[in-house]
């Protein structure tokens, strides 16, 4: 009898280990599980839907949220959260449109150094003047969008075009969209830092428990204002694709751009209250909502239902509600 009782603790435990480790994977893996589905799916019902010019346009067109996306994933792994990205890819848009007269290089420079400039501001009012990083970022969001608006006289500013300038975004290497080397390069100067630098490491443990990081002696204000910097100049790059796309510097772009990285974040396992998250996982994240939305663009041309551009925002809203509550639960079971 007591072989019989043992041998059905033994099942529902081996039972309750194996649906926790299926809800540890699925928590670290559902973004990439999700990304495979939606690919599967889509190259069924839709014709020509992994076509080689298709791929480009989708990976290409979501480089720059991508990048915003990857600068918010550090700084949410280090406990704060960056509302003002979207209005900084704005201003340094504009600045890259001003500086594409002297070439891309210059322009490049420009927009960068003026979106580390924001960056440093928002981690230096943060980090020692002790501002929540909510509100010291909403405050940016205003003060970037104004300040574009006033640098465009409340307009939009045209690109040189008989320069280089423009390349960064129309040119192609080796047949790879010049932009898709700057989404690598980017993503994996981001996996080196967080995984073989101790700035990294410093990163998770600030996010983890800043007063603990403390009492190690690690630069928590440091690690703050660099985190911010680099969301700043991320924005900054992702700004100048956005005028090399457009051809002009759009000051009142970037308008929820701030939601859809954090969403991307967010979807690719990394935890709101910070201490965790992953690189390659905020890319898998980006790239799903990027997919998601070119699907239903794709179901548009099928005939099957149609959405407009307002109806695809609820869409986004409500996806970002729901990832934000499984978080918030997995958050919970975590502590």
């Amino acid at each position: 009898m007591a072989d019989i009782v043992t041998s059905g603790n033994n099942r529902r435990s081996n039972w309750s280990q194996g649906w926790t480790r299926g809800k540890s994977a699925l928590q670290r893996q559902g973004a990439l599980i999700a990304l495979i589905v939606l690919i599967v799916f889509g190259s069924i019902r839709y014709t020509g839907f992994l076509t080689v010019y298709n791929i480009n346009s989708v990976l290409t067109y979501n480089t720059t949220f991508a990048l915003v996306a990857l600068g918010m994933a550090f700084v949410i792994m280090s406990g704060g959260i960056d509302l003002s990205v979207g209005s900084v890819v704005a201003l340094t848009s504009v600045v890259a449109a001003y500086a594409s007269q002297y070439g891309l290089l210059s322009a490049l420079a420009a927009a960068v150094l003026t979106g580390t400039a924001i960056g440093l501001f928002n981690g230096w009012v943060i980090a020692w003047l002790k501002i929540p990083p909510f509100i010291a970022t909403l405050a940016m969001l205003l003060a970037a969008r104004g300040l574009a608006l006033f640098l465009a006289h409340d307009a939009t500013v045209t690109v040189n075009t008989t320069n280089d300038f423009t390349s960064i975004w129309s040119n192609t290497q080796f047949h790879i969209p010049i932009p898709l080397y700057f989404l690598v390069f980017a993503y994996a100067f981001g996996l080196i830092v967080l995984h073989l630098t101790r700035f990294g490491r410093h990163v998770l443990a600030v996010g983890g428990n800043e007063d603990a990081a403390r009492l190690m002696g690690l630069p928590v204000e440091r690690i703050k204002l660099m985190v911010y910097a680099m969301s700043g100049a991320l924005a900054g790059i992702a700004g100048v694709l956005l005028a090399a796309q457009t051809y002009t510097g759009l000051p009142k772009e970037g308008l929820g751009w701030e939601l859809t990285a954090v969403a991307s974040v967010v979807v690719g396992g990394t935890l709101l209250s910070g201490g965790m998250g992953s690189v390659a996982a905020t890319l898998v994240g980006s790239l799903l909502l990027g997919l998601i939305f070119t699907m239903l663009n794709f179901e548009n041309g099928h005939g099957f239902i149609t959405l407009s551009p307002y109806w695809q925002a609820v869409i986004r809203g409500v996806f970002l509600l729901i990832v934000v509550l499984l978080q918030t639960r997995l958050a919970r079971q975590k502590k």
